[in-house]
């Protein structure tokens, strides 16, 4: 019986040639030449908005060539496609209740009160590190680098000039921080993504990546205290109309703190990502109503609070955009979320990606890729290597993040399955090389934007953003050292094997 249920299967594999390696490259090569066209010379920062989706669908199509032309059936390549959808439903759970309780922290004035208390770190004599450290906790707050950048991040520019302090460095401290927050939030799609495509779950990566992340951002704030400590400033930093905008806006109160610990006390305890997600957006709807009743008021768009506008107002909070107004232009896109409805451009990349996935790993072509791999790098340094490398590579040729994010994560997971590492190792690699080095690059989105909206080069920046590019060498240091290597256990339900 055995026999019988096999061998059709095993006639399956000898019928179909198995592909070389430049056919299971060709639909990789195929898309990053298609993204890069679509970015570099029609979208640009618009690229993500739907069309860089498309192109991973054409990605996909360009796989079922390929696929074709080796006999593999097209139901078999649909039918790995949906199990590829199937596996990141948890994913897409977690980030429908990311942008749930981004909206409910957002109104109740969690993440204002953050910033507020963040504020008054400033000092004159330590700038540099505080700048980082301001930048930290706001990014850690909003789960954004760009919000960051484009509000606190400008501020701090302008802050920077006044006292004689070079902006290259005051916008390399602002990223640093900006993207330590970046990749540490529950908030950000991009820490959200990584798990997503490399198998594993968002509060076991964030965990994992700490072990690297932690020492990077240290190394960084000693390396700025020691630039800020020889240098020498005029003038005051003078925070206090922003600081006003903030406490006119919102009731600020020490007690919103109650809620972020909460949440990080369920993590601590290994309670379900959902759970403690739905705990936080829910304890966040609470504080709205009990301490900034006049905002829910106003989200709802009634003169008075009853339970039907306040209902209304923390609906609106958790599901679509809101937007608080207060009296500094620059704070106005930092206080606006867009709620569970935000979250959905990140997974129609995610559904998209899991199109070109799908269909790679149903001709066989992850699995040769992987193979290649293994036989290329025969050590565990060399597969985190050639991780980094590629990430890094894609946000040169691909020019957006996501991207380095996605292609590298389906590209490696069975690698990284194949050489016994658990998953959280390539989701780690993936936010250490793919999320941060993209503002190193000019042309990329992250670099485009970042240097236009605080108005300084890339170039000008680039030596003095220390955590982004410190952050692949960190990455590729432990994995040389084999520190905190973690492997498949079939005891961890964090170590299961990635579905690539």
């Amino acid at each position: 019986m055995e026999t019988e249920k096999h061998f059709p299967e095993t006639e399956h594999i000898v019928k179909n040639r198995e592909l070389n390696i430049w056919e299971a490259l060709i639909p990789v090569f195929a898309l990053i030449l298609m993204l890069g066209f679509n970015v570099l010379f029609v979208y640009g920062d618009d690229a993500l908005s739907g069309s860089n989706q498309f192109i991973l669908l054409l990605g996909g199509a360009v796989a079922a060539i390929v696929g074709y032309f080796n006999k593999v059936k097209f139901d078999d390549m649909i039918d790995e496609v949906a199990a590829n959808i199937q596996s990141t439903a948890g994913a897409i759970l977690i980030l429908l209740m990311v942008g749930a309780l981004a909206g409910t922290w957002m109104v109740s004035g969690i993440i204002p009160t953050m910033i507020y208390y963040g504020l008054q770190i400033l000092n004159p004599t330590i700038f540099l590190a505080a700048t980082v450290v301001i930048c930290s906790v706001i990014s850690v707050a909003t789960g954004s680098s760009w919000t960051t950048s484009a509000t606190v991040g400008i501020a701090l520019i302008g802050i920077a000039d006044a006292l004689g302090i070079s902006l290259g460095m005051t916008a390399g401290a602002i990223l640093s921080g900006a993207y330590f927050g970046d990749k540490m939030s529950p908030l950000s799609d991009t820490t959200n993504l990584a798990p997503a495509m490399a198998g594993t779950d968002l509060f076991t990566h964030i965990k994992y990546m700490a072990i690297t992340t932690v020492p990077t951002i240290t190394v960084t704030l000693i390396i700025f205290i020691i630039i800020g400590l020889n240098l020498d400033t005029t003038g005051t930093t003078d925070t206090s109309a922003i600081l006003n905008s903030i406490d006119a806006a919102f009731n600020i109160s020490p007690w919103l703190f109650a809620v972020p610990v909460i949440v990080i006390f369920l993590i601590v305890r290994k309670t379900s990502p959902l759970v403690a997600l739905l705990i936080g957006t829910l304890l966040g709807a609470a504080a709205a109503l009990i301490v900034q009743p006049d905002i829910v008021k106003e989200i709802s768009g009634s003169e008075e609070l009853n339970f039907i506008s306040g209902y209304r107002g923390i609906m609106n909070a958790i599901t679509v955009d809101t937007a608080v107004q207060t009296d500094s232009e620059a704070l106005n896109d930092l206080f606006a979320s867009s709620g569970m409805a935000g979250m959905l451009g990140t997974i129609w990349l995610i559904i998209c990606a899991m199109v070109f996935g799908g269909i790679m790993e149903a001709i066989g072509a992850l699995s040769r890729i992987s193979k290649a791999l293994l036989d290329l790098f025969h050590t565990v340094f060399g597969l985190f290597a050639s991780t980094v490398f590629s990430c890094i590579a894609l946000n040169v040729t691909a020019s957006d993040q996501y991207l380095a994010i996605v292609v590298p994560g389906k590209m490696f997971a069975n690698a990284y399955r194949d050489k016994g590492l658990a998953p959280e190792n390539l989701s780690r690699s993936l936010e250490d090389s793919g999320t941060v080095t993209s503002v190193l690059v000019p042309w990329n989105t992250c670099g485009a934007y970042h240097s236009g909206v605080l108005g300084v080069p890339v170039a000008s920046y680039f030596g003095y953003a220390i955590f982004n590019y410190l952050s692949p060498f960190m990455t590729l240091l432990f994995a040389a050292l084999h520190i905190k290597i973690r492997h498949l256990s079939s005891k961890s339900n964090s170590a299961k094997p990635a579905k690539a």
